[in-house]
């Protein structure tokens, strides 16, 4: 087997070597797909599960409210105090179509630590909200 650098009787040898672009490309893909569920986290909460439930499709534009177990909220990931919940919602609410607030709250959150939240929004303008949870697994096993 010889190598053929070209100049011979056959001329330049204009083929691509795909071999490393292929490589690269895989090595890519991998650390994609490992890198993108690290990215939408977000705020870890425990979600109550709901029968009656309809799948959102999630978006990054949305204006998700969490609060955790302990009742500190977050507002897109950044941790806010309570008093500051009106005013960082409308700030972030401003340069958007949708006013709509999807609140994510765990399911050891305190009922009354969810409600003031509400109400906080209410008293801010915002009607639109949403509450997030998990879909209930098939009575049959099922997940």
């Amino acid at each position: 087997m010889a190598m053929s650098v070209g100049g011979g009787p056959g001329g330049i040898k204009s083929d691509i070597n795909v071999t490393p672009l292929v490589d690269v490309m895989l090595v890519l893909l991998i650390i994609m797909m490992i890198v993108a569920p690290l990215l939408q986290q977000g705020v870890s909460v425990a979600l109550p599960i709901a029968r009656n439930s309809v799948d959102k499709p999630d978006t990054q534009d949305q204006t998700v409210l969490a609060i955790d177990a302990q009742g500190r909220l977050f507002l897109n990931t950044v941790p806010i105090a309570a008093g500051d919940l009106s005013d960082r919602v409308l700030d972030v609410l401003e340069s958007k179509n949708d006013r709509i607030v999807i609140i994510k709250a765990d399911q050891d959150a305190a009922y009354g630590a969810v409600m003031d939240a509400m109400d906080e929004l209410r008293a801010s303008g915002i009607e639109d909200m949403a509450l997030i949870t998990d879909p209930a697994p098939d009575e049959e096993g099922g997940a």
